[in-house]
């Protein structure tokens, strides 16, 4: 299921593009997180509430196709405002976490190009650091070193992302500093 915080990025994210009823944001939301991650009707609707108490999101009945009537979500000024904001100040578990950076970079595009940059070289700073899932004492161990095959195979996948997202985070930086 996705964090409180990943969930109000998400439908602050979705309502930037376009008003919604609960049952298309709850699909869209499913179509982002995948059915490892989904997001219940007991996490999204007290979310969305309390995104309305806070004055984020603004919600309005209007017809149905049949004979209910639905509540309609737009995202008000403060509501665009705060995203502007977790999107230019993204936490550091929000660049660490590439499930948590991919919800982010979903939703990047709202801001301007300089802002993007500065979010993309903090997570291709974090990606460069020496990191492993293994360390021996204070040294990450590298894959060739792990006798264990499913370890190995975590190290080795993940250097294979790693040098694929580092490659596309370079190419990216480049080509919005070159505009």
């Amino acid at each position: 299921m996705a964090s409180g915080g990943d969930l109000t990025l998400m439908i602050l994210g979705f309502l930037e593009r376009q008003p919604m009823h609960g049952y298309e944001l709850k699909a869209r939301l499913a179509a982002l997180t995948g059915h490892l991650r989904q997001v219940s009707d007991g996490a999204l609707y007290p979310a969305i509430a309390r995104l309305e108490a806070r004055g984020l999101v603004d919600r309005r009945e209007e017809e149905g196709a049949g004979a209910a009537r639905r509540q309609v979500l737009t995202l008000t000024g403060a509501g665009r405002e705060e995203l502007m904001r977790r999107l230019r100040e993204p936490t550091e578990l929000e660049i660490s976490d590439q499930t948590k950076f991919f919800a982010l970079l979903t939703f990047l595009s709202a801001l301007p190009e300089a802002d993007q940059v500065r979010v993309l070289q903090r997570r291709l700073d974090f990606l460069d650091a020496p990191a492993s899932f293994f360390y021996d004492g204070e040294r990450p161990v590298k894959a060739e070193e792990v006798t264990d095959r499913f370890r190995r195979g975590m190290l080795l996948i993940a250097r294979a992302t790693g040098t694929a997202e580092r490659e596309w985070l370079r190419q990216t930086i480049g080509e919005l500093t070159r505009v």
